[in-house]
């Protein structure tokens, strides 16, 4: 457990009066929901120590049922658990550790580091639980929270190693292959997972056994927008925070959908809820992050917004300051660029339909449209002048990739 800084006792009571009253008030609204600066702050800061750092519980699914605790203290390094996309932040490491890392003097090749990291609580996404066994530190107990997949870090050590980046997907991250190390799955399940690919996740896999993943999504920009995940299930991100929490991470806690005919509710203590509205409250405080000076040709994007906004048809989907309609329609499997799919992963979700996705960050989070069909952005406008018959001109889409480099 960290200690405890002084007067973190009196943010973390009026955290909780604040999750209170959220929660009282719905605990799933967009914006502070009337309460006062100091306690949305309160409320903020309580949520980023949820994403960072909260499990739900779900150890009873990774440690008791996957035994992944087993794997990952016995045999992966640090170099293995680089390989498969998991990061460390540098910030979490005592100057010691950084010139261990620096001078070669702390082995990355041993499964023992990856125990040291852990206890640091410096594995993004991963907390451990460590404990003294026949004078060793040994892992006992893992499991995993949201910013596995929905952080990563700005490689400022080195690759894999730097200072966090909350909301931004981990396109590096193999889920499939680290949830393919676990020794209670058979060798078919494991090929599963295996065929998935870095930067994918199917989150509904283990509900109807069907494998389409997706690329994992950014948790940025999405203040203001109701319809957050690809098929709009949900009418805030606490809806999509316990889907899962509860079905995918297996943390203790409830859900249930009609439309998807499923309720599921893992233990008998609710370890979710009562997180929700301080977990919203973050993720919607983080903004998607500026396109990097220099990094689009600013000529071509003024061209490219003519493009945008007149031969290419982008508004008319993309509309308005969060360039997403969203939050007024759905649209039908054959709007999307990657469909017809088999299986279609809209056919697997609750509306049966895709919302429009909103641009802000898209120079980041390479490949595009739901299933990563899309490896840049020059391939999304090309692919849209063909399926739409748009006739745009070579330069149109290069022009027209470089106003959505832009944004």
């Amino acid at each position: 457990m960290r200690k405890m800084e002084p007067g973190s006792q009196r943010v973390l009571f009026a955290a909780t009066a604040a999750a209170a009253l959220a929660a009282a008030c719905g605990g799933g609204g967009h914006g502070g929901g009337g309460i006062s600066q100091e306690d949305q702050a309160a409320l903020v800061a309580q949520g980023q120590q949820i994403f960072r750092f909260e499990t739900f519980g779900d150890e009873a699914q990774w440690s008791d049922k996957l035994r992944m605790h087993e794997v990952v203290g016995t045999a992966v390094s640090p170099e293995a658990a680089l390989a498969v996309g998991l990061k460390v932040d540098a910030q979490a490491l005592p100057a010691a550790v950084v010139q261990g890392i620096q001078d070669g003097s702390i082995d990355l090749k041993s499964p023992a580091t990856t125990i040291a990291l852990l206890k640091l609580d410096a594995v993004v996404g991963l907390k451990g639980t460590v404990q003294t066994v026949g004078g060793k530190d040994a892992l006992t107990r893992l499991g995993v929270t949201c910013a596995l997949c929905h952080s990563t870090v700005d490689n400022s050590f080195a690759p894999g190693i730097g200072k966090r980046l909350d909301g931004w997907p981990n396109r590096d991250l193999n889920p499939g292959a680290i949830i393919a190390l676990s020794p209670a799955l058979d060798a078919a399940r494991k090929a599963v997972y295996l065929s998935w690919g870095k930067g994918k996740y199917d989150p509904r896999f283990n509900i109807d056994g069907k494998s389409k993943p997706v690329v994992i999504p950014p948790a940025y920009g999405l203040e203001g927008i109701h319809s957050v995940t690809f098929t709009g299930d949900g009418p805030d991100i606490a809806y999509w925070n316990r889907y899962v929490a509860v079905t995918q991470m297996g943390g203790q806690g409830s859900f249930s959908d009609a439309r998807l005919n499923l309720s599921i509710t893992n233990g008998t203590t609710d370890l979710v809820s009562g997180k929700l509205p301080a977990l919203q409250a973050y993720q919607l405080s983080l903004k998607a992050p500026p396109a990097p000076a220099g990094s689009f040709d600013s000529a071509a994007a003024v061209r490219g917004r003519a493009v945008f906004e007149g031969a290419g048809r982008c508004a008319s989907c993309h509309s308005g300051t969060l360039f997403t309609d969203a939050n007024i329609m759905l649209h039908p499997p054959g709007d999307s660029m990657a469909e017809p799919e088999v299986p279609s992963y809209a056919a697997r979700s609750a509306t049966g339909l895709y919302r429009t996705s909103p641009l802000r960050g898209a120079w980041q989070h390479a490949p595009y449209f739901h299933d990563g069909s899309a490896a840049t952005l020059e391939d999304v406008a090309s692919t849209y002048n063909t399926r739409l018959s748009l006739g745009l001109s070579p330069q149109q889409i290069s022009d027209l990739a470089q106003y959505l480099k832009a944004q």
